[in-house]
């Protein structure tokens, strides 16, 4: 497989619930099975799928996932049941169970594509820290220039508009 097919796995892998998930369907056309030969397979083999390797999503999730990415829509001839979904490590999983040579062969660029997504992210999230750090510093910076600059600008709108003069008091009169 080459270098574009790497990037298209990367292009099925959503993030719901917090997770990196890759759906049946996109999962089926990787390892070159129909989405219910992969859910049948699943489902004989339901114990080695706990929650952490796949989860089937909300109708709400579901609604959500239709309306951003134009799945199938049901009245179209489209899914009926909300579709299941597959971390890492149950994408490996379904491959073991599917006991397909491409599948197998597929689940390595499979892994691969969920291990660069984490690489980016994690990268991110330095980045995220160290501008968090920075931001910090330049508050802190700007609260002491402030400070300056305040008095400078107080400084130069009294040589821009002074203060009127004191009240002169009057001369006291000459004479009688």
């Amino acid at each position: 497989m080459s270098q574009k097919g790497l990037v298209d796995i990367e292009s099925v892998i959503r993030s719901i619930r917090g997770h990196r998930v890759i759906l049946d369907v996109d999962l089926a056309g990787i390892y070159g099975v129909k989405t219910s030969a992969l859910n049948q397979a699943v489902k004989r083999n339901a114990d080695k799928f706990p929650e952490d390797f796949m989860f089937r999503l909300t109708r709400e999730e579901f609604a959500a996932l239709i309306s951003q990415y134009v799945t199938s829509n049901k009245g179209r001839g489209g899914r009926h049941k909300q579709p299941n979904v597959f971390s890492e490590h149950g994408a490996v999983m379904a491959a073991n169970v599917l006991r397909s040579s491409e599948a197998v062969r597929m689940s390595i660029f499979v892994v691969r594509a969920f291990i660069k997504m984490r690489e980016l992210l994690s990268g991110r999230k330095e980045l995220a820290e160290q501008l968090a750090a920075l931001e910090k510093k330049l508050t802190e910076r700007l609260d002491v220039h402030e400070v300056a600059i305040v008095d400078i600008l107080q400084r130069i709108m009294t040589i821009i508009d002074p203060p009127p003069p004191p009240p002169v008091p009057p001369k006291p009169r000459i004479g009688f």
